[in-house]
């Protein structure tokens, strides 16, 4: 194994909740009165994804139109209640150490850029990181295209990448791009949760994830 693909929201920042508040505020706004629970679930699709599933949660259709509107509220007000962005334990620890052991990595999110953009901002990257957000693909998880844009950027092959992500969605988008899922525990899923969407491993945060990162066998480039 030559490289990591990672997620970005609750696999490298704690991020979850913020978008769950933010989308419930949107969708109660526009009329959507949803759980949070439900919402959280939701979270690592594509906004456009969310904003249709939770319409089918009450019984409504939503135009493409409203489904952008929605999408860029959430952005505004996101930003809002997350003006400051917080790695996850480890999560800056562990990109340094694949850099200082020249094993390659990249960053697949769901996210808009300019809605990550201060969350890649914290982890401290390289100016010559591999990213990868929703502008840049056709679609978002649970399809596959994020994580095969950023493995065509590290220059592998699919069969030689984890991906390491904290929601379902991450470990369905692994298995349709024919990668080694690793499940994070510090999104909200379960450990069950994610074992039935196959995750090869499991581990609580960033931070146990380098303390095995032995475990995984990866190679430097």
């Amino acid at each position: 194994m030559r490289a990591l693909i990672f997620d970005l929201d609750g696999t490298l920042v704690d991020t979850v909740y913020g978008h769950v508040l933010a989308w419930q505020r949107v969708l109660e706004e526009s009329g959507f009165a949803i759980e949070g629970w439900k919402i959280h679930r939701l979270i690592g699709m594509s906004g456009g994804l969310l904003t249709k599933a939770a319409a089918h949660e009450i019984g409504r259709d939503l135009s493409e139109e409203e489904a952008e509107q929605l999408q860029q509220r959430h952005g505004v007000v996101y930003k809002e209640l997350m003006p400051h962005r917080r790695p996850l334990p480890g999560a800056i620890d562990l990109l340094r150490h694949l850099r200082d052991t020249r094993v390659k990595y990249g960053i697949a999110t769901s996210g808009r850029k300019q809605d990550a953009r201060l969350s890649l901002d914290a982890l401290e990257l390289p100016a010559d990181a591999a990213i990868v957000d929703r502008n840049d693909v056709e679609r978002a998880k649970p399809e596959p295209d994020l994580f095969l844009a950023a493995q065509g950027k590290l220059g592998v092959r699919p069969e030689e990448c984890y991906v390491v992500g904290d929601a379902v969605w991450d470990l369905l988008a692994a298995r349709r791009a024919g990668m080694l899922g690793i499940g994070l525990l510090s999104g909200g899923y379960g450990h069950e949760e994610l074992d039935r969407a196959g995750a090869y491993r499991v581990y609580s945060n960033p931070a146990e994830l380098l303390s095995s990162i032995y475990q995984l066998g990866l190679r430097p480039a």
